[in-house]
């Protein structure tokens, strides 16, 4: 979803009212003499990455907040407003955003340029229930991309692209310095992960999650996916009885006591899996889809990556 560059300054459609809120809410951001560069990103993932590839060529807002969900948080007016008012709208898509894709949308129509990265890096789709997958999605396009470094690189160089294209007054070569610098700490990130990761034995390398978010990275770097506590592609599926039956029958069957689930919500997770395999399981927090405010180990996607990378391969090769 892309627009032609815009080459003149446009008003948007909005009421009055609204326009008087974001300004007075954003201080001086409505002044004339405001001319900064506005780009806007749904998820804090995709907005630090875009931070780290902008540098101070323009300001970078980001919709949703620390240790969030990107299935259910919502915008608010000022948010909205914020989306029209952009130079570019970077969002993750592929169903990821359910609760504001129709706030991006409105913002492309209205003729603002959008960039959905998740669909521009080659996206897997989910695989089918047999295979470990969510059987009510199994075919879609999987919108957790994020946990592939690779395709990261890949987005963090699309973006690049975007943003010289498409925001007026932005230093070519200074964008592409820092996506040339990052790209550099992304390679550096893959290596690291593919060193740590060879010390799970084989037998070892199989994932349970508590939904089905890291296809990505069983992929790029040779893992088995049992399965999901809540079998979907979002957090916002319920899992049956019949689901947590099938699931604990597969955990049986391939000897995984591990699961690894979202730091927000890993107590409920144990004590649902230990009523129904009874006994021991080991339930290892992961940071899946949001990364954390500043100190909370997972503030920038690096970090996230690097402490997940770790988890994984303790949860795998002790207990």
């Amino acid at each position: 979803m892309t627009t032609p560059r815009r080459t003149v300054l446009r008003l948007r459609r909005l009421p009055a009212a609204l326009i008087a809120l974001v300004c007075a809410s954003t201080a001086t951001a409505c002044t004339s003499g405001d001319e900064r560069p506005q780009v806007v990103v749904t998820t804090n993932i995709l907005g630090d990455i875009t931070r780290e590839v902008v540098g101070d060529e323009a300001d970078v807002t980001v919709l949703m907040k620390p240790d969030a969900d990107p299935h259910s948080f919502g915008l608010s007016a000022v948010q909205a407003a914020e989306l029209e008012h952009a130079d570019l709208v970077v969002f993750n898509g592929l169903g990821l955003e359910e609760n504001v894709l129709r706030h991006v949308e409105a913002a492309h129509e209205s003729g603002v340029t959008t960039f959905e990265a998740g669909r521009a890096v080659d996206p897997l789709t989910f695989r089918k229930q047999a295979d470990g997958g969510p059987e009510e999605e199994a075919g879609q396009p999987d919108p957790h991309f994020w946990t592939d470094p690779d395709r990261v690189r890949r987005a963090a160089g699309l973006i690049a692209d975007q943003v010289i294209e498409n925001v007026d007054g932005v230093d070519e070569e200074a964008v592409r310095d820092n996506a040339e610098r990052y790209d550099a700490q992304l390679a550096d990130l893959t290596t690291w992960m593919e060193k740590s990761f060879d010390g799970i034995p084989e037998d070892r390398r199989a994932l349970v999650t508590n939904h089905h978010v890291f296809g990505y990275l069983a992929d790029r770097f040779g893992f088995r996916v049992i399965g999901a506590v809540i079998p979907s592609g979002t957090t916002l599926a319920s899992p049956s009885s019949s689901d947590l039956r099938s699931l604990t029958e597969a955990m049986r069957e391939a000897g995984v006591r591990t699961v690894f689930a979202d730091s927000s919500r890993p107590t409920r997770l144990a004590e649902v899996l230990r009523t129904e395999l009874g006994g021991e399981v080991r339930v290892v927090e992961l940071y899946s889809e949001s990364l954390t405010g500043k100190g909370g180990g997972a503030d920038t996607y690096l970090r996230m990556m690097r402490a997940n990378t770790e988890a994984v391969t303790d949860g795998l090769t002790t207990g």
